[in-house]
């Protein structure tokens, strides 16, 4: 039989699918966390998340008006940073955490993260993984086009696994880091750095539930819980902090804040188990009041949040969620009294208000009270020019435009909505193209919808990019 000659050296499906596979998870190891599935709003929970970051924030020496809080949707027990300085808390981190010094203590370490620009500097690790990968691809490939298929193989497996530990390593790193940066802005805020070591005694404990071994750390993203707490005792233990209290209006509004997310998160019969009826404290009406209203039981969801009413008359959180019942069990008119008051309370806070705006378009009839829908239109317009990020409030206005006749600013509205909750961009771009084209040019509405259409372009541009990467692998 005629030898056959030698194959030509070429990087086929295989080896390419190999180096896209290296590439992916890299990728997500990076990105992972931004891939949450919602953003829960809830004006209490803000302020809360607020008030507890900004003594921290500022002995982490950060610019307060660039670092966002927000709370993700997700069961975990997790808190992450992504986008710059964002720091996203998982409801599942909120609720296991039943004390507030606990989540000061997570806070410090995701600041940590964002004053050591880890996001950022995510390519120093992932760099010279990425190159070891490579390189390990291109003698592996090298070998097996000299036939000597088993070394070959070898050497891209052997070269994908000192990638991975390469990556690992350097999240290890990037996180024991955090650590000890956010011991020190508890020291420097007098917090006490109790939570923090009592928060990774918690996880620790799950490590063991879950039989995780812990005398290695070498195959994960993040020091074992043990590790970390014997590096950070002694830094915490040794401050004038350790021993301070904890603030028992924080604490306070923490529970109020953990018994809402619980109620609103858990079916009925595992908030009763939770908070019994014999349980008067704020945190458990408030559970109670979201759980009742959720399982269609109006009158009792009035009546636990009116007893919180009724103890603190001047309590804004406590007269939205009175509203909010009354809105949602169709009792509209009912609804406004109460927003209006907590609009008052807040100094308008723009989720609420977004509520009250909400509520009045309703009660307009379709616009048949011209007088509300009026009033709607102008509250609306407030919202969305305090929070950047409400796409329910532009699609109340949209519907006020409508009803108006306002094709233009409908358009615009819809164009905003669709950009905020990540929808098609190039519905998004049509829409704001509609918008420029009934809006005089120059004017603040016209430069907003032109903005819209350019983003959204460049949205576009940047899928049709990445699927046709997505697609490359495959054409060769």
């Amino acid at each position: 039989m005629p030898r056959m000659p030698a194959p030509r050296l070429r990087l086929g499906n295989g080896i390419v699918g190999l180096l896209a596979a290296l590439l992916l998870v890299l990728a997500q190891l990076a990105a992972a966390p931004a891939r949450a599935q919602s953003i829960l709003r809830d004006a209490e929970t803000e302020a809360l998340l607020r008030d507890i970051a900004a003594p921290l924030i500022a002995a982490a020496e950060l610019d307060p008006r660039s670092v966002q809080i927000l709370l993700v949707g997700d069961s975990s027990i997790n808190a992450f940073v992504a986008g710059g300085q964002n720091v996203f808390f998982h409801s599942g981190l909120l609720v296991a955490a039943k004390d507030v010094n606990q989540v000061q203590g997570v806070m410090a370490h995701e600041l940590g993260h964002i004053a050591g620009g880890h996001a950022v500097r995510w390519g120093e690790g992932a760099g010279p993984a990425s190159t070891i990968s490579l390189l390990s691809l291109i003698l592996g490939a090298a070998a097996m086009a000299a036939g000597a298929g088993d070394a070959g193989l070898a050497a891209i497996m052997a070269g994908q696994q000192a990638a991975q530990a390469k990556i690992l390593s350097f999240n290890r790193e990037q996180e024991s880091r955090a650590d000890q940066a956010g011991a020190a802005y508890l020291n420097r805020a007098g917090i006490s750095g109790r939570g923090m070591i009592s928060f990774f005694e918690q996880l620790q404990g799950e490590e063991y539930r879950l039989a995780i071994p812990q005398t290695n750390s070498y195959n994960r993203t993040h020091p074992l819980s043990g590790e970390r707490i014997r590096a950070l005792d002694n830094v915490l233990r040794a401050s004038p902090s350790w021993n301070a209290p904890v603030d028992a209006e924080l604490q306070r509004r923490y529970d109020r804040v953990r018994g809402k997310l619980i109620g609103f998160l858990y079916p009925l019969e595992t908030v009763l188990e939770a908070y019994p009826e014999t349980d008067t404290s704020e945190a458990a009406r408030f559970a109670r009041a979201y759980a009742f209203h959720k399982a269609a039981f109006p009158e009792k969801a009035l009546a636990e949040v009116k007893a919180v009413v009724a103890r603190r008359p001047d309590d804004p959180y406590a007269r939205e969620l009175e509203g909010q019942i009354l809105l949602e069990s169709g009792r509209v008119e009912e609804a406004i009294a109460p927003l209006r008051r907590a609009v008052e309370l807040s100094r308008g806070e723009p989720l609420i208000a977004g509520m009250l705006g909400h509520a009045l378009l309703q009660a307009s009839n379709d616009g048949a009270d011209a007088a509300k829908l009026a009033e709607a239109e102008q509250v609306l317009r407030a919202v969305v020019q305090r929070d950047g990020r409400n796409p329910f409030a532009w699609r109340q206005l949209g519907t006020i435009y409508e009803l108006k006749g306002d094709a233009p600013r409908a358009a615009l509205a819809s164009a905003e909505r669709i950009s905020l909750s990540g929808g098609d961009p190039r519905v998004a771009r049509q829409a704001a193209r509609t918008a420029m084209a009934g809006l005089p040019r120059g004017t603040p509405d016209f430069l907003r919808a032109e903005d819209i259409a350019l983003a959204s372009q460049g949205e576009i541009e940047r899928l049709r990019l990445r699927d046709r990467d997505r697609q490359e692998p495959q054409r060769r």
